[in-house]
């Protein structure tokens, strides 16, 4: 019995090639989800990120804050700390030895002195030069001042010194004022500062300025000068010796002053050796002259005499 061409087929048998390979099946990535998301998960910047930095410094915080948690640590860092700190500030050369002051008289750098009572050598890191510079700022005498700690270990206070201008009288007692009116410090007595003028009055240390230029043109009486007073805040009076007394106006003073020492420099007017209690230039164009009572009684006997009405005793 013949059987069919088709029976006769032989099939073939499946070769290696064509068979699963079961590992390449297991390294596929599809097949571990877990794999998947952290591979997604490390593409992401913010959790790259965080694994890297975040995460490492969480830690060292964590642990530090733990060990700082107990207080036998805090206190033997504390106590660490102190000794390296008290050895590097100890060392030679951060040592401050001397103070030189520059700029200022003896009197005011005495008075610096009294005002730092440090004794040295001192360490830099315990001196505070701010502080140190507005103390020293805040004395009378003092226009500014420059504290530093220079090479050598040397503290350094360059001193602007304000300079006495005027003698300034007051209730209590006499003080010295710089041009511009602020206080310089107490003044014993007249005699320790001839050289300069005396000023008295209400509000006189406003207008320090002002008195000065009066003084710069008064050279001719000088020696006859006892002082300038201050009236009403507004104007000047002139006070000389024999209880003479010029009274200014309240504007162009200076000029009016010149005007009253011209003529009693005038050899024809001499008019300050006269018998008179006051000049008075309050009214520029109107010039007044206060004779004392003995010229004042001379005067009215001459014109009686003159008129025929009297004696000459």
């Amino acid at each position: 019995m013949i059987r069919n061409e088709r029976d006769l087929e032989v099939t073939p048998e499946p070769s290696n090639d064509d068979m699963p390979d079961m590992g390449m099946a297991r390294l596929d990535p599809t097949a571990s989800r877990l794999k998947y998301r952290l591979e997604r998960l490390m593409l992401t910047p913010i959790f790259r990120f965080a694994l890297r930095v975040a995460l490492p410094i969480a830690v060292v915080v964590g642990g530090v804050s733990a060990w700082f948690s107990v207080e036998n640590n805090r206190e033997a860092f504390n106590l660490m700390v102190a000794d390296v700190r008290a050895a590097v500030e100890s060392r030679p050369e951060f040592q401050v030895k001397l103070m030189a002051i520059d700029g200022a008289s003896e009197p005011v750098a005495e008075l610096i002195r009294a005002e730092l009572p440090y004794n040295f050598p001192i360490s830099s890191f315990d001196v505070d030069l701010s502080e140190m510079q507005a103390r020293i700022g805040g004395l009378d005498p003092i226009r500014s001042v420059e504290v530093r700690i220079r090479q050598g270990g040397v503290l350094q206070i360059d001193v602007d010194e304000r300079k006495p201008a005027v003698l300034w009288r007051t209730a209590d007692g006499l003080r010295l004022l710089d041009e511009a009116g602020v206080l310089v410090g107490p003044a014993n007595s007249r005699g320790d500062r001839p050289d300069l003028p005396v000023i008295a009055g209400e509000a006189s240390e406003d207008a320090v300025a002002q008195a000065l230029r009066l003084w710069s043109v008064s050279g001719p009486i000088q020696m006859r000068l006892r002082g300038f007073e201050r009236i009403g805040a507004r104007r000047w009076d002139v006070v000389l010796d024999r209880d003479q007394r010029i009274m200014l106006p309240e504007k162009q003073p200076v000029q009016a002053l010149e005007r009253v020492i011209a003529m009693a420099m005038a050899p024809q007017v001499d008019l300050l050796a006269r018998d008179l209690t006051v000049v008075d230039l309050r009214l520029p164009r109107r010039p007044v002259i206060r004779m004392t009572d003995q010229a004042t009684q001379q005067m009215w006997r001459i014109k009686l005499i003159e008129a025929g009405l009297g004696t000459g005793n």
